[in-house]
């Protein structure tokens, strides 16, 4: 069963910013996109940056370190010198308040 959690308000992430909350246990990025909302970890794949703090253009996030980039839609790799996609949660919005859905186990 997928648990809601509120994370922001649609205020606190414009169009073409990252935003960095903790969830559970969890570092999610949520990002925006043309007003579309999308979570991923915040954590790059090959070496453990932190993906809000590069570069998001169009549905694609850089990381500062390295430069792999993901499709923040999908997690997928779309630029090395990552090779393992990022984890992607699924995004609602009530209202102004941006949502991220986790599962029980990921919560903790």
């Amino acid at each position: 069963m997928t648990t809601w959690v509120p994370v922001a308000q649609t205020e606190d992430v414009p169009p073409g910013r990252v935003l960095s909350v903790p969830v559970g246990d969890l570092e999610v990025a949520v990002c925006n996109v043309d007003g579309t909302f999308y979570a991923i970890d915040d954590v790059c794949t090959h070496d453990g940056g932190a993906l809000d703090q590069g570069e998001l253009e169009g549905n694609e996030i850089e990381c500062p370190r390295h430069g792999a980039r993901f499709d923040v839609r999908t997690g997928r790799v779309t630029q090395l010198p990552a090779f393992e996609p990022i984890e992607t949660y699924a995004v609602r919005v009530a209202g102004d308040t941006i949502e991220v859905g986790l599962e029980p186990d990921e919560l903790n």
